[in-house]
């Protein structure tokens, strides 16, 4: 029997919709899944469901990775942390100098820098892909992030390229990142803005909802969605508004309590090592952290005195601006973390290309994503951009009066306000940083600059 193209570990969610994807391409294909008690029937039912000669099964290793064309190409899905580690260290024993390991989790870049050192060594080559998508962009069509040597990649280019998502020229949505952990450290920021700007429809909707009904904020957020507003979040927020579960809506029925999987607190933690100030998303990590506190919550709503309230109505064209703002704010700062990293790792990342894999496929795509792809063709980041800058300095107001809006009625907006303060800050001329640096001079002799001399001449004074 031939030697097949693509070898893919792990049958979950993620991996055996990649799987059915590259079933769809024709694409030639060996599947593993590790044969355990729970997951005895994972691989079985997998073929039985997909009866094709281009697909074998298997629950040994080193079966799987011999019946693959040499250099063998193997797609990791499993969980990232150990399980990652796992695989790598089972399979190691039956590879060969230049067979590529690509690893589709959500790994943190530090540890695909390390894993692909140790592989390096031994003449295996690692691809930190990350895939954004969900289960269904998965099936037919992710956006795709690889990174690892050019080399390596361009063997694989082919088959990813084939089964990611397409942009609206028809383009493959996957692309070279950059060199060893790029593609998971692109992954990563993109989660991160994710949060913020998921965060930021709830605080809309929020907004919203003290003075109309769900029919009517659905109807609201679809409108904007046909507009210059238009993404992928957006879309699927306004349809959940409208399910109903014996004519009661689902949303109610759903404990105010967000999960989190840690990418989105690695992007802040990112933000933080390189000292770039994503503070939209940031607030957004934070958000779900509070919300996890359930019990203190209704403790201390109880206590506090509980009279009804009668709201005005919001501007609903204030908060859309206010909205537009904050997604640019976050864009903005999760696109500037990538260009400093991209200094940092020596990357030599191209943030309009990211931009432009990002536009279909992944959760965050959305019609401001192909503007700004366009926009970084000519700047390097966004607040580069007079035309951008100067709709932001339009939006304020609005942005002001939300803010207003939202304190005078108790309503929670952290990622609306963290754009707010990023904004006001960086367009100052003059910030209270001095007061700061004499206070460190003062306790710690960390000394200081002054606006008479040099930036390059440093003094200490004896307070």
């Amino acid at each position: 029997m031939s030697k097949k193209v693509l070898g893919i570990i792990g049958l979950g969610v993620m991996g055996k919709s990649l799987a059915l994807n590259a079933i769809s391409h024709k694409i030639p294909l060996s599947v593993y899944n590790r044969l355990t008690e729970e997951e005895k029937d994972v691989v079985p039912n997998f073929i039985a469901e997909n009866t094709t000669e281009d697909i074998l099964g298997f629950t040994d290793i080193g079966g799987f990775v011999a019946s693959l064309e040499s250099p063998r190409k193997i797609l990791i899905m499993v969980k990232a942390g150990a399980a990652v580690d796992a695989v790598i260290d089972s399979i190691q024993q039956f590879l060969s100098s230049d067979d590529i390991l690509i690893d589709g989790g959500n790994s943190h870049y530090k540890e695909t820098i390390k894993r692909a050192e140790t592989l390096k060594e031994k003449g295996i080559h690692l691809i930190g892909l990350g895939v954004s998508g969900g289960e269904e962009g998965a099936r037919k069509g992710p956006c795709m992030m690889p990174g690892g040597s050019e080399k390596s990649y361009l063997k694989i280019a082919n088959v990813l390229e084939k089964i990611s998502a397409k942009d609206e020229e028809g383009k493959p949505c996957c692309s070279y990142i950059g060199n060893n952990g790029a593609g998971h450290f692109v992954k990563m920021v993109h989660n991160g803005i994710e949060y913020g700007d998921m965060q930021l429809i709830a605080e809309s909707f929020d907004v919203l909802s003290k003075t109309k009904d769900y029919e009517y904020i659905s109807k609201l957020f679809f409108t904007w969605n046909s507009e210059e507003l238009s993404s992928y979040l957006l879309e699927i927020s306004a349809k959940i508004l409208e399910v109903k579960e014996r004519e009661e809506y689902l949303l109610d029925k759903i404990l105010d309590k967000a999960g989190n999987k840690g990418t989105g607190a690695w992007s802040s933690t990112a933000a933080l090592e390189l000292g770039v100030p994503t503070t939209v998303k940031t607030a957004a990590v934070f958000a779900r952290y509070i919300s996890s506190y359930k019990t203190t919550r209704v403790k201390l709503s109880n206590e506090k005195e509980n009279t009804k309230k009668e709201y005005n109505t919001v501007d609903e064209e204030l908060l859309k601006q206010a909205y537009d703002f904050t997604r640019t704010i976050n864009l903005h700062q999760g696109l500037q973390l990538i260009y400093e990293a991209s200094k940092e790792y020596s990357w030599k990342l191209n943030l309009s290309e990211v931009c432009r894999i990002w536009t279909n496929g992944c959760i965050i795509k959305s019609e401001k994503i192909k503007e700004y792809s366009k926009r970084l063709q000519k700047v390097d980041i966004l607040l580069d951009d007079r035309e951008i800058v100067g709709q932001l300095r339009e939006q304020e107001e609005a942005v002001q009066a939300i803010i207003s809006y939202a304190v005078s009625n108790r309503i929670s907006i952290p990622c609306i306000m963290a754009a707010y303060n990023y904004w006001i800050s960086i367009t100052n001329k003059n910030s209270s940083a001095n007061l700061i640096q004499a206070q460190r001079d003062y306790f710690g002799a960390h000394t200081f600059n002054r606006t008479d001399n040099e930036e390059s001449v440093f003094f200490h004074h004896n307070w």
